[in-house]
């Protein structure tokens, strides 16, 4: 086996463990807290609770990671913390059991996707292979997990959502603990407790790096609108869940398709992180934009397919853009700063929106979701400049060079 081949294989096995749990919790969370007798209130708080809390547990869960001398570490512990909140959750018979058990599992299961994200790009850098390789592997693992349960609640009460949850839980602890790379944070000693805050607190007050996370989370949150309505709009328009289902697929299926086998593609023939991140606010504007006209079925296909750009390509280019914006000590700081923003705050903002836009103006509501697209193009392009400056190479300047993983760290 290369020496690239051994690490990327571990980091697709995390990645498979950690999607095939929120491939289970994402689509069939609010079945199982339905069936606990909750109202549609109360689900919407449970389910919400740990995205916006994120404005706080991240950046806390990130610098308490940086203080560890292994990057796995962390990972661990935090996946034995999401098997005792879910199974909290499962064993509770009141609501303050459910929301308080379902906070912290969630919130664990949230901060380790970045805590993976940058131990995957550190020993990607030293292996030298592709960083979409072993994260596409957990795109497809989500696709199975999905299918696998859907199939297994026709026959399984639904408690096996909070079963397979902590199985999976418990999987990552065992990885983490006997499997992963053995990836220091730093070379030095671990960097203490108020100098690990002050880093984080440099992150805050950068223009560059906050306008490329800004950039990045305003085209995620833009999705907002699709994961909560597209089905109801779909069925309106006389569209079956069955086509539904087939449509979420392929989105999924082009987006692993992006991952595996244009990325690579992509860096060898020099398409930088920023570049990549345009792509994806172009495309964001351009698929909103039509959803917002309801689209017949035949065109609903193609659509779907821009996932890939609205998507993976700006998740990749964000966590390009971040890894190379930070200190090597910040790492895990800065990639859960992005997080926070994309998938926490902005996310929940345009979450708690679409609501509204829906009742008010049904499919019209994806201009807005357009609008915060063309936020995130306009701050992608102020971006440039800054990134220039920094001499990065995070353009698109020739082969194999603007977002080529950073040097490697010396061994320790």
């Amino acid at each position: 086996m290369s020496p690239a081949v051994r690490p990327a294989t571990l980091m697709a096995l995390q990645y498979v463990l950690l999607f095939a749990a929120s491939g289970v919790t994402l689509p069939f969370a609010g079945l199982w807290m339905r069936a606990q007798g909750l109202t549609g209130a109360q689900i919407g708080v449970l389910l919400a609770a740990p995205m916006l809390g994120r404005l706080v547990t991240g950046p806390t869960l990130a610098v308490w990671a940086d203080g560890f001398k292994t990057r796995r570490a962390p990972i661990a512990i935090l996946g034995a913390v999401m098997a005792a909140g879910y199974a909290g959750a499962g064993v509770a018979d009141s609501y303050p059991g459910w929301a308080l058990g379902w906070f912290v599992g969630a919130t664990a299961a949230a901060a380790l996707i970045p805590l993976s994200d940058v131990l995957t790009l550190r020993l990607a850098a030293r292996h030298g292979f592709t960083f979409s390789l072993p994260r596409g592997a957990g795109s497809t693992a989500f696709v199975v997990a999905n299918l696998v349960m859907g199939a297994l609640l026709l026959r399984a009460p639904v408690d096996a959502v909070i079963v397979w949850s902590v199985i999976a839980a418990l999987a990552i602890v065992g990885v983490a603990t006997f499997v992963l790379p053995d990836e220091r944070v730093t070379d030095g000693p671990p960097v203490l407790g108020r100098e690990r805050f002050r880093g984080l607190g440099r992150l805050l007050v950068d223009p560059v790096f906050m306008i490329a996370i800004f950039a990045v989370g305003a085209v995620q949150a833009a999705h907002a609108f699709q994961y909560g309505f597209s089905a109801i709009l779909w069925q309106t328009q006389g569209i079956s869940a069955a086509t539904t289902g087939q449509l979420w697929a392929f989105g999924v299926v082009v987006e692993i398709a992006l991952m595996w086998l244009v990325e690579p593609w992509r860096r060898r023939v020099g398409i930088g992180p920023w570049s990549l991140l345009v792509i994806g606010c172009v495309a964001s504007i351009l698929r909103w934009s039509a959803m917002a006209m309801a689209p017949p079925l035949w065109a609903l296909w193609p659509l779907q397919g821009l996932h890939a750009l609205t998507f993976a390509a700006t998740f990749l280019a964000g966590v390009q853009l971040v890894e190379r914006l930070s200190p090597p000590d910040g790492h895990t700081a800065a990639q859960t700063l992005g997080s926070v923003l994309s998938a926490g705050v902005l996310i929940g903002l345009a979450t708690m929106v679409s609501g509204p836009l829906y009742d008010q103006f049904g499919a019209g509501g994806y201009w807005a979701m357009a609008a915060l697209s063309g936020l995130g193009l306009i701050a992608a392009l102020i971006l440039r400049p800054g990134l220039r400056r920094r001499g990065l190479r995070l353009l698109g300047d020739g082969a194999g060079g603007p977002d080529a993983a950073p040097s490697p760290e010396p061994q320790p």
